[in-house]
């Protein structure tokens, strides 16, 4: 099975957890089969895995999720990267290029889309599997959808209405979100909700690109990106395609896009630091944060603490968060990267301090700032420095000092814990140059 997942989002659904460079199926906050805290991405890639131990798996995304996604999946998957953001019809079309010049996948081989973040029963990827093969065979439909069976009218979703009852049909048209009273009149035809999961063959995904863009493969596609226009897959394909089929699906399927729905699989109702009393009822509460909270009396609420900071909301209106963030949103003050994570401790006029997580083998690149002086606390864990060529090993309790314009870098041998102290007037990410380095 070759799958394409899209991942994207800007972050701000799920704040303080969430943020520019963690969007929310990144936000470890429900529970594995060993008890075990994960994120939507890595319960997706698990029960992919488990239905098809063998799957091609290709994540399409944007420029800030890749270290999330290797933190979180490792070298799992493959990561198709778009140059800029195109929408995503483009961010298909560059990933099925990958697959076909890259991975080597033959162009009669079929290819299924899916969002990386649904929160769906084991049902739902052997549907996905089944959707594959129907996608495959030699009489199949041009493009095959797969359709849930609502549940409710629901004004959230888009709606496919297809030909006949069969278990697979032909679709007859697609509708934007409705409103509720014709969302119902839609399912009394019939309706699905459509979820944005389709399947087609390389060859024939691959064809209608060209059709529309110029480019000879993947390599010229990325080089030239940017100059592709920005049109969904939907626009672009699924509603000017005749030959479409939809596979009815009645399993679980939950789009949790908020923290109203999102706290309706959680896994438990408070996590971190929390003390909550019997008065409350329907509260959730996330603190990441090395404080205790305690909660009382809160009823339908949503408290979530971060280092990018707080929010206390009723459920319902937390789907209104967005224009709030937007006011207060700056540089994230947490994000995984592919060596292990950081997380802003405090910010001073001219000091910040950081905590860095290091993972074992891993190291931080090479580097130097022009404007900063920088200071290591080594909390935890051994590794090794290198300041200006100079290798020297680290334990529990050193302190190594890199003054501005010194080449340095961390290597963990173990888990490091380490805390940074930036010292200097002009403190900013852009105040950074990279230089290889061989050890």
């Amino acid at each position: 099975m070759n799958l394409i997942l899209l991942s994207g989002g800007s972050g701000q659904r799920l704040w303080p957890l969430s943020n520019n460079v963690r969007s929310k199926q990144f936000v470890p906050l429900l529970r594995n089969e060993a008890g075990d805290y994960e994120s939507m991405v890595q319960r997706v890639y698990r029960q992919i895995t488990a239905q098809d131990p063998d799957a091609n798996i290709v994540v399409a995304t944007g420029k800030r999720q890749v270290s999330t996604i290797l933190n979180q999946l490792g070298d799992k998957v493959d990561v198709c990267v778009e140059p800029c953001r195109r929408d995503t019809f483009p961010a298909i079309v560059l990933a099925c290029a990958y697959l076909a010049d890259v991975k080597g996948i033959g162009l009669d081989e079929p290819v299924v889309v899916c969002p990386v973040d649904p929160y769906v029963d084991d049902a739902y990827f052997a549907a996905v599997h089944r959707l594959s093969t129907l996608a495959g065979a030699p009489d199949a439909a041009h493009l095959t959808l797969m359709g849930v069976e609502p549940t409710y009218p629901s004004a959230k979703f888009g709606y496919i209405i297809p030909r006949t009852a069969d278990p697979l049909s032909p679709v007859e048209s697609f509708r934007e979100k409705p409103d509720e009273a014709t969302a119902a009149a839609y399912i009394s035809r019939g309706a699905l909700w459509n979820c944005g999961v389709f399947a087609f063959t390389l060859r024939y995904l691959l064809g209608a690109a060209h059709a529309r863009m110029q480019f000879t493969g993947y390599a010229d596609l990325r080089e030239h990106y940017a100059d592709q226009t920005k049109i969904s897959f939907d626009y672009a394909v699924a509603e000017q395609e005749p030959d479409i089929a939809v596979m009815r699906f009645a399993g679980e399927w939950k789009d949790v896009g908020t923290w109203n729905t999102f706290t309706e699989v959680m896994a438990d109702p408070a996590i971190g630091k929390v003390l909550m009393d019997d008065t409350c009822h329907n509260t959730n509460v996330v603190n990441q944060l090395n404080l205790p909270m305690i909660v009382m009396g809160c009823r339908d609420m949503v408290i979530a603490a971060s280092s990018d900071g707080i929010l206390v909301s009723d459920k319902q209106r937390s789907s209104h968060i967005k224009p709030f963030v937007e006011q207060v949103e700056g540089e994230a003050r947490f994000a995984e990267k592919s060596w292990g994570s950081f997380t802003v401790l405090d910010v001073q006029p001219e000091a910040t301090t950081i905590r860095i997580v290091l993972n074992p083998g891993h190291r931080l690149t090479y580097h130097s700032h022009e404007h900063r002086d920088e200071v290591w606390t080594i909390v935890a864990g051994t590794g090794r420095t290198v300041i200006d060529g100079v290798v020297r090993r680290v334990h529990p309790g050193d302190v190594v000092t890199m003054p501005a314009g010194a080449k340095h870098t961390l290597i963990a041998d173990t888990a490091l814990q380490v805390v940074e102290v930036q010292i200097g007037a002009e403190i900013n990410v852009a105040d950074k140059t990279k230089f290889d380095l061989e050890l």
